[in-house]
């Protein structure tokens, strides 16, 4: 186990990179900021040369891996680390010189099993990417298809258990000083952050998530996941279906080669929906070096390290609060948040509603390059200490991800409103989930499973209450054969019947 004095140990010499890129400035200006924790960022930075203007990414690339992906997972979160660091962190590249192609073959037939030329006619020792986990190299398989090669770093494993060790025991002695930390839950952060990244350490897991989402995208043909070389993967390498299109991060490429730029941004827009709302897993790391233009328009995605699943009621509750803001609904959406627990129920549900409604309305109708998503969460963030919100773990990929897409979308349609991309699939989805069919249909599959569960609890009632020995067995009741009989036969044709008056219901509003 590692010790107090090691963990310190660490936390200075991190300290001391962040200090010399200005980087510890907002934490000992803060107010929130604990006694203790201002005064080690004071020793940190003793006797260094602080900048005027604090490069916080700079310094997280400076510390290693490790603190890059933290940075990444910290841009999400200006209620922590404020406004200012949360966009400057935005920018972090998740790009390392390339490990000796020496280490990534021996890594490559390790991992595999076997030596490189049982599957591969020819794997490029320049790699076409290097990030801190892992880098990709471009191979052609024995039976001549092109794939990609994701190959994981050797060594990384351990550095990042390292560092996530004194990441968890700085986050357990600030959470400790109570107050503001206690409320955003830092280790709560950690733990999520801790999670994401030992998902990208199995490339196996990651093949998984690949695989999953292609199966729940069939709906959105126009958008693309590469198909999983399950013969060629495993734990610390994966191969998978070459992409070969253009970057969304090159604009210009794009119009030249013919695309159609609103059309793409579009198609991004309702996939993201559609993972997020509809299938409840989407792909948490959509930046524009991980997306691709494809003939046709379609777009193709790679890098499925990190990925975001949210259950039904979170969705029902995530797709309620964006119509409302969409259309302006303020006290509905202020009552989610308390039905939700978001709010504590002590607050007033009215007070919260016109704070919602100072963050949503200034939004309606603006084209993104005006207001933006990202603008309206800095503003909710700016509106969760007045009314206690608590850190939300399974929103914080979710919020990171909105804030990615509507960047990579503006970028490719500056005019594009997020708001009228989003409110025909936001409308339909809710209308399919709370209109009358799937109301009905949810009582039914409720009813089944209730009847499902009745001969077992007839079995444990004549367990805990056994008939008397040699006593005559009872002749059935009358009432229950008729309940057994004729009941169920009626029941199942009201059912029908309700089911029917449903569908004509919604055919006509429709119409």
């Amino acid at each position: 186990m590692t010790t107090s004095a090691t963990h310190l140990w660490r936390l200075l010499k991190w300290g001391r990179i962040l200090a010399r890129h200005g980087a510890l400035t907002g934490i000992e200006r803060d107010p929130n900021t604990p006694t203790a924790v201002r005064r080690i960022a004071r020793i940190a930075r003793t006797g260094a040369r602080v900048p005027k203007v604090p490069r916080y990414a700079d310094a997280f690339q400076a510390i290693g891996p490790a603190a890059i992906k933290l940075g990444q997972t910290l841009a999400t979160r200006p209620d922590l680390v404020g406004e200012q660091a949360a966009h400057d962190l935005m920018r972090l590249q998740d790009a390392l010189p390339p490990v000796p192609f020496a280490a990534i073959e021996a890594a490559v037939e390790a991992g595999l099993g076997a030596p490189i030329a049982k599957f591969f006619t020819r794997f490029d020792q320049i790699p076409v990417g290097a990030a801190s986990i892992a880098q990709v190299h471009r191979a052609i398989t024995t039976d001549g298809r092109q794939v990609a090669v994701k190959v994981l770093r050797p060594g990384v494993e351990d550095d990042f258990v390292r560092a996530i060790a004194t990441y968890e025991w700085a986050a357990a002695q600030i959470e400790g000083m109570g107050g503001e930390a206690m409320r955003l839950r830092p280790r709560l952060v950690i733990e999520t952050f801790k999670r994401w990244t030992l998902r990208e350490l199995n490339l196996r897991r990651e093949a998984a998530s690949a695989s999953e989402l292609a199966e729940a995208m069939t709906a959105e043909p126009d958008y693309v996941v590469p198909a999983i070389d399950w013969q060629r993967s495993a734990t610390k390498v994966m191969t998978l279906e070459w992409i070969d299109g253009i970057k969304l991060s090159n604009r210009d490429a794009l119009i030249a080669a013919g695309y159609d730029t609103r059309k793409l941004a579009d198609t991004l827009v309702g996939a993201f929906l559609r993972q997020a709302i509809a299938e409840g897993f989407f792909h948490a790391d959509m930046h524009q070096g991980n997306l691709f233009a494809l003939p046709g328009n379609r777009i193709a995605a790679i890098d499925f390290g990190i990925m975001g699943r949210i259950d039904r009621r979170a969705r029902v509750w995530l797709a309620e609060i964006l119509y409302g803001l969409i259309t302006g609904n303020y006290k509905r959406v202020a009552e989610i948040h308390f039905e939700a627990g978001y709010v504590p129920a002590h607050h007033n549900v009215a007070e919260f509603a016109t704070a919602l409604r100072a963050v949503g309305e200034p939004m309606r109708g603006l084209p993104v390059k005006d207001m933006s998503i990202g603008m309206m969460l800095e503003g909710l963030f700016s509106i969760t200490r007045d009314f206690d919100m608590a850190t939300q773990p399974h929103l914080l990929l979710l919020q990171k991800t909105m804030v990615m897409v509507e960047g990579v979308a503006t970028a490719l349609d500056p005019d594009i409103n997020m708001w009228d991309t989003a409110a025909p699939f936001v409308r339909g989805w809710l209308r399919d989930e709370l209109g009358p069919e799937a109301a009905l249909a949810d009582r039914l599959i409720n009813d089944f499973r209730t009847l499902s569960r009745l001969p077992d609890l007839v079995r444990r009632i004549e367990a805990q209450f056994p008939a008397p020995e040699g006593a005559p067995p009872s002749p059935p009741l009358r009432e229950v054969q008729i309940v057994r009989l004729g009941g169920g036969w009626r029941y199942a044709a009201v059912a029908v019947l309700a089911a029917a008056m449903g569908a004509l219901m919604v055919w006509l509003a429709v119409r």
